[in-house]
């Protein structure tokens, strides 16, 4: 059952007409005091699919982070370490060009699953609606009763079943947080925090506190106001929704004028009117406290509880269903859908072009990452016994999941040459960065111009990684002028 408290203390009905005048927001009263919601549940065929999508999908959001893909984790954002492993292949900060075309890609796909099919995420997928409304709110009727039932409770009744409604909610926030918390901080690492003494891990201790009292105030206080005010996706839809998309919609046509069956004389018709009783039962069912009947609001999610909640009531006025359905703007309007339109094309052709764009890259990808950099200080030395030294870096990431052992050549060196490198060749944990110093000695006539390509090669235990260019420097005239390169 819908209601608030308003600031004189009285119950104020969810979807009153009087409250509804003048509001800016659904969970606000004209005075500018908090409207909580406590919407009735609804039975009907959508309920039922909407519990069964959501326990699925409580499921996969607590074992997702657990599986694991070849030995890597589906999902694993790394922050610390600056790893992120999506589908069981790591990126790093260094790809960004694919981290941009993944990002492209994924914004393009929700653009196109809009346009279809409207807002289905938020009504039945987001993790929001799913533990707000599948979890807590059932806890809370469970619990501390419905609004009819708190109203014949005593209140050291009422003060008991809020402290247990309360410590009910704490304990799924912790299960919670440690779940959210597994998608970016290893499982393993994750466990170790849990079962070891807070002292051995202050910093992961104080992440697990934050992240459980931010989810109890959010799914305690703050609630169905996430999707009103937090999050910007409603405020979207006005460009994301065209009129061929699926919204949850009220058949103006058929539904007005509304008209409130009463009592008549024997033999007296009923007043001609439209299907809508003006019964209020989508007002109270609401999660977000809106009357749909107002048209495509912000603040719909689209979860279908008015869906079942009208159905139930025309089937008792032995009227068709569907007052409220599944439906779209161009169809309430009395106009045919159409599912292929330029828009929904230019999103998926957008969408193949990047997802191809996005997969050769990654195929492209090797099994390392080789940089070549000169070294700190001048970009040449000439040595006392008139050679010329080319100090270089060379980087290199390991972007196997396995430790490797990388080696260093210069395949374009000729006798004349001599090639130093400290540490070759070098080992290099799984996703890790090192670099290796290079020493180049060559003699002062190697280098016409002042100038000279060199070529590397880097391989490991499976053969070449990669085989860079480079330019080594040199004195563009006599030996006395060692330290200045040719332009």
């Amino acid at each position: 059952m819908g209601g608030g408290t308003g600031a004189d203390g009285r119950r104020i009905q969810a979807g009153a007409q009087s409250s509804d005048e003048g509001r800016a927001l659904s969970t606000l009263n004209r005075d500018g005091s908090r409207r909580w919601l406590n919407p009735r549940p609804s039975s009907g065929i959508f309920s039922r699919y909407r519990r069964a999508v959501a326990w699925a999908l409580i499921a996969i959001f607590t074992a997702l982070p657990h599986l694991t893909i070849r030995g890597r984790p589906i999902l694993l954002l790394d922050l610390p370490h600056r790893q992120f492993t999506i589908l069981g292949v790591t990126f790093l900060p260094t790809d960004t060009v694919l981290l941009m075309l993944l990002g492209l890609s994924l914004l393009i796909g929700i653009f196109a699953v809009t346009a279809l099919f409207g807002r289905i995420w938020c009504g039945w997928a987001c993790p929001q609606t799913v533990y707000m409304e599948l979890l807590f709110r059932p806890l809370e009727r469970l619990i501390a009763g419905t609004p009819a039932q708190q109203r014949s409770q005593t209140a050291a009744e009422r003060r008991l079943r809020s402290l247990v409604k309360y410590g009910v909610y704490l304990a799924c926030c912790l299960f919670l947080a440690h779940t959210f918390l597994a998608y970016f901080v290893p499982p393993a690492e994750l466990l170790q925090w849990v079962t070891s003494s807070p002292r051995d891990h202050p910093a992961g201790f104080a992440v697990v506190m934050i992240t459980t009292a931010l989810m109890m105030i959010d799914f305690a206080l703050f609630r169905e106001q996430m999707c009103l005010v937090a999050c910007p996706y409603g405020r979207f839809q006005s460009v994301l929704l065209d009129r061929q998309s699926l919204i949850v919609g009220y058949d103006f046509a058929r539904g007005e004028p509304r008209s409130k069956p009463g009592r008549r004389s024997p033999g007296q018709q009923e007043p001609a009117g439209g299907d809508c009783v003006d019964c209020r039962a989508c007002v109270l069912t609401c999660p977000t406290g809106i009357d749909i009947r107002d048209g495509l609001q912000m603040e719909c999610i689209h979860c279908t509880q008015c869906i079942d909640a009208c159905d139930a009531i025309m089937l008792k006025m032995g009227r068709p269903r569907g007052l409220i359905r599944y439906s779209s703007k161009a169809e309430l309007d009395g106009s045919p859908r159409r599912f292929v339109r330029p828009r929904l094309v230019a999103y998926c052709v957008l969408l193949l072009l990047l997802s191809g764009v996005f997969a050769a890259a990654l195929a492209e990808r090797g099994r390392a990452d080789v940089t070549v950099l000169r070294g700190i200080g001048g970009p040449f030395t000439a040595t006392g016994d008139g050679q010329v030294a080319n100090q270089i870096r060379v980087k290199i990431t390991n972007r196997t999941a396995a430790d490797r052992t990388y080696r260093i050549a210069l395949p374009d060196a000729d006798g004349r040459d001599t090639v130093i490198i400290p540490e070759n060749p070098l080992t290099i944990q799984s996703f890790k960065t090192r670099e290796a110093t290079v020493f180049i000695l060559s003699p002062h006539d190697a280098f016409p111009g002042g100038r000279r390509e060199a070529r590397f090669r880097v391989d490991d235990e499976d053969g070449v990684v990669a085989e860079p260019a480079y330019r080594l420097l040199g004195p563009a005239g006599a030996p006395g002028q060692a330290g200045r390169a040719a332009p």
